[in-house]
């Protein structure tokens, strides 16, 4: 349990990095991906998900 809290910490500081250093950015961008189609989003969630586990199999 110690290291899922770890992770899902640094998964918090990643996410938030960008809102932090470039909000307005960020806002331009999220507007932007609205257009973007469900079926394409879901494949790049696909691909995050599989280098996640990638990295995950090959540090652990």
């Amino acid at each position: 349990m110690k290291l899922l809290f770890c992770l899902l910490g640094l998964v918090f500081i990643v996410e938030g990095l960008p809102y932090l250093a470039f909000p307005d950015k960020m806002k331009k961008w999220l507007g932007q991906i609205q257009q973007v189609p469900d079926n394409q989003l879901r494949i790049i969630g696909f691909v995050a998900m599989c280098f996640g586990l990638l990295l995950t199999y090959i540090f652990r």
